[in-house]
Order: structure tokens, then C-alpha cells, then sequence
């Protein structure tokens, strides 16, 4: 697949993306409200545009990655995403961690 080829599939899974979170907020205006911990990238996101695959939910924006990633032939299930963004995903914890101390000791 050549650069020009790749390119036009992350441009139409971006729209995708957005038209997905789009839609879930005209059903549902309260989704861009209502928020949960993303099982990829561990942040707290709003729940409109994200999806769950099996027992994981992930943002709309880790959905771009997966369904990206899918596209493009980079990974082959959503366990690959979660394995590659372990690091993310760990220093989105800690942070979260030293937040939380800093906010009771204050």
C-alpha cells in the first residue's frame, strides 16, 4: 500500500470517527456528558463516539486508532492497540495517582 493509498484511509476513518461521535450526541446529547475510564488509553473521555469491543470500551479517539490500525493492516485485534499503548496508558494512571495525592495533602 503506498503512502498516497494510506493517507486516504486515515482521512476516511478520521470522518468516520467524527461522524460516529456526531451521531451518538444528536441520539443522546447527555453521551458528550457522560464520561468513562477508556480501557486503551486510561482517560476519563465522554462516552459518545466510543464503542465497546467485547469486554473493553474505548474512546472515539483510541477508536480511530483501532479501526486505523485495522485498516491499514497494522494490527489485528483490539488486544494489539491495548498492548501498544501500555506505556500511555500507564503514565495516564500514574498521573492520575499524583493528582489524586496532590489534591488530598492540599
Amino acid at each position: 500500500m503506498d503512502k498516497k493509498e494510506e493517507l486516504r484511509i486515515i482521512e476516511e476513518m478520521q470522518a468516520v470517527a467524527a461522524q460516529m461521535k456526531a451521531d451518538d450526541i444528536a441520539e443522546n446529547p447527555e453521551s458528550e456528558t457522560e464520561l468513562f475510564d477508556c480501557d486503551c488509553c486510561a482517560k476519563v473521555k465522554p462516552l459518545a463516539g466510543s464503542i465497546a469491543y467485547g469486554p473493553v470500551r474505548l474512546c472515539n479517539d483510541c477508536v480511530l486508532l483501532a479501526e486505523t490500525g485495522f485498516a491499514l493492516g497494522k494490527i489485528k485485534n483490539i488486544d494489539d492497540l491495548i498492548k501498544a499503548m501500555e506505556d500511555a496508558r500507564l503514565e495516564e494512571m500514574c498521573d492520575f495517582i499524583k493528582e489524586d495525592e496532590a489534591r488530598h495533602n492540599n
